[in-house]
This record gives C-alpha cells, structure tokens and sequence, in this order.
C-alpha cells in the first residue's frame, strides 16, 4: 500500500484558494481560480455559526436586551417558564436569532414553525402535546395565524390546556388536555394584523429597529472574525454605511466581499475591495440597492414625485404590495427618502439631492421641496 497523502494546511484567511492538482514527475502544482472541496464545507460550518448564541455576543438593540436579561434571569431563578414574548420588527434584525438565543439562555428546548405551516388545529395540537417543560415555542410570521389556530393559541398561552372536541354531532363533546408550562415567541413584521386578544397574552414586547452604524460595525468584524477574513477598518466602515441597519444584509455583503477579495487575491477586504464590490452590486452610499432607486425614481417621473397609492407604486415596479411595504420602503422612510401620507407615497428633497434630480412642487400634496 502507497503512503498516506499528507493533509495540506488550511489557507491563511484571505488567501486565494488554490487546490493542489498533479504535475509531472508526482510533483504538485498550483491552478488559479479553483478550491478545495473541503475548504466549502469549512465555510459552510462558520457561516452557520454567524448567528449569536448567547446575549453577550448578540450586538446591538442594547435597551432591549438589557431588559429581556433580567426577566431571562428572574425566570431561572423561579424556576419557571419565561413570560410570552413577542418580537416585532423589520426582516432581517435578527427576531429568529433572538428567540434562539432566549431558549439557549433559559437552558431550554427551541421548536420553530411559521404561521403559514399550522394549516389546521391539529398541527398546533400536535407541536404543543410534544414538547417538554420550559421549551420555547417559536411561531414566525404569527400575523399569519388562521383564527381557529389562533382561538385554541389563547387557552395555551394561558391556562396552558388544549381545547379538544372528541366525537360528531350530538354526542361531541369536549375535553382540556394539559401542557406543559412553555414560552411562546411570536415574531411579525406587521404587527398591526395581529389580533388584540392574541397581543394582550403576551407579557413580554420588543420591538426591534434598524441598527446604529457603530452596531453594525460590530457585527461586521465578529462575523469577519468567524468567517476567519481579515476587515479593514475603512472596509467595515464603508460596509456597515451600505448595509440598510440590518444585520442580515451586512452579513450577506461581507460574503460577497469575500468573494471578491480571493478572486483578486487580497489578503485582506479593504475599502478598495468594498468600493469595486459595491459597484458591482449597484449599491451606493446610502445602501440602496437598484431597485431601491427604481422606486424612488418611477414616483418622481411617473408621478411627478408623488402622492402614489401602494398598490399603483407596486404595479409600476413589478413587485407584491407586502413585499413593498415589508422590504423596500421601511428602509426608505427611516432614510428619509419617502413619507407616507393619507393620499400616498410621497418622495421628499433629500430623494431628489440623492438622485441628482430636480425637484417638484408638490402644490395639490401640501409638501414643497
């Protein structure tokens, strides 16, 4: 039997990955612009643990953190349960990575669903008769929830029993089985088609809002550091401004930057590396992305800057009315380049300074740029 190959040392971060391939007389010899095999599952393994998995290492959103920390410790130290809780906020803010981090703090078992998957009263029944004490239910998207699921949702949440009919017609009768105590984690984007009796049953609320610059800085560097890339810190800066405040994003663009950095063999991602990326992905300084401004510019042109009905804009765009108001305008209007108003979606000034367009009076809209 022939010996052993010895196993090639990992890549230092930041080097082009060159696999090692055949060349005469046995010898190896280096082709550009291939990879390890292996090294994809190494990145697979580190991109899965971007996600925080205890409060310290989750960044940002500090007021409710250092809230939702003392009720996390109260509840072990009682012994209990923790409180419903529920998460409200934009996609990509990271609502399913707090709820992981909740149910790894409370040492407790995490299940997960949306909305959309509990198609019948049985789905529920089924979830919740399984479960173990203190595990942390997690429901996505729970604005979603179909009113008979969410009518057997309010017993559990608060007497901790199912309501179950046993038989047909007039000999039906119905009988409560218990559960055991849990936590159940709601998270919406649109907190506004939640039912009142289904928000009153939740003790605990966070609301989640776009991150501070210095946040997502924070997060770029300690997903760099996993990923295991050097960042610069001009690179971090320029990312972190092109990232829309959302974790997500940020993580999204660091692997492209990545990319990026092998292909042109930089040991590093440096703000060079992040200004041709950038470039390449039509995304400018205020992290709007092209559709972003095909938006802004189809209420200036078509519209002559606005006011437009949501439904109109989303025809002239070619997208979902949701997918408009969940992921295209809550980052517009917390930029201040678009208002809603009772008539329409309304561009303001500093969309036209952005665009480099000349602005409209808005005479019949009462706004004046």
């Amino acid at each position: 039997m022939g010996k052993s190959k010895p196993k090639t040392p990992p890549e230092q971060p930041g080097q082009a990955l060159r696999p090692e391939t055949s060349g005469a007389g046995g010898k190896t010899a280096v082709k550009p612009g291939m990879v390890h095999p292996e090294r994809y599952s190494e990145d697979d393994d580190r991109d899965l643990s971007l996600r925080p998995q205890n409060l310290a290492e989750f960044l940002g959103q500090a007021s409710m953190k250092e809230n939702l920390a003392v009720f996390i410790a109260a509840a072990r130290k009682r012994n209990e349960s923790l409180d419903h809780l529920f998460l409200i906020g934009p996609p990509g803010l990271g609502k399913t990575t707090l709820a992981q981090v909740v149910a790894h703090e409370l040492g407790a078992e995490f299940k997960v669903t949306s909305a959309p998957a509990l198609d019948k009263p049985k789905d529920l029944a089924g979830i919740l008769t399984m479960i173990s004490e203190k595990t942390v239910f997690f429901i996505d998207e729970i604005h979603r929830l179909k009113p008979a699921i969410e009518e057997m949702l309010y017993i559990a949440m608060e007497d901790y029993e199912l309501d179950w009919i046993i038989g047909q017609g007039p000999s039906a009768r119905t009988i409560r089985l218990p559960i055991p105590p849990f936590t159940l984690v709601g998270a919406t984007t649109k907190a506004g088609n939640v039912s009142s009796p289904l928000i009153s049953r939740f003790g605990i609320t966070c609301r989640f809002s776009f991150y501070e610059l210095v946040d997502m800085e924070a997060i770029l560097r300690r997903s760099a550091g996993i990923l295991r890339v050097p960042l610069d810190d001009a690179a971090a800066s320029l990312l972190a401004a092109s990232s829309r405040g959302t974790p997500r994003v940020a993580n999204r663009l660091l692997r492209r930057m990545r990319d990026f950095a092998q292909v042109r063999s930089s040991a590093s991602i440096t703000r060079s590396v992040v200004e041709d990326g950038l470039a390449r992905l039509e995304i400018d300084s205020l992290g709007l992305e092209r559709h972003d401004r095909e938006i802004l510019k189809i209420i200036i042109e078509r519209y002559n800057g606005g006011p437009v009905g949501g439904e109109t804009l989303a025809i002239s765009v070619g997208e979902a009315v949701d997918t408009l108001e969940d992921y295209y305008e809550p980052y517009l209007i917390q930029r201040g380049l678009l208002q809603r108003t009772p008539r329409g979606r309304i561009v303001t000034a500093l969309a036209y300074d952005h665009l480099k367009l000349a602005r409209k009076d808005h005479e019949n809209s009462g706004f004046l740029f």
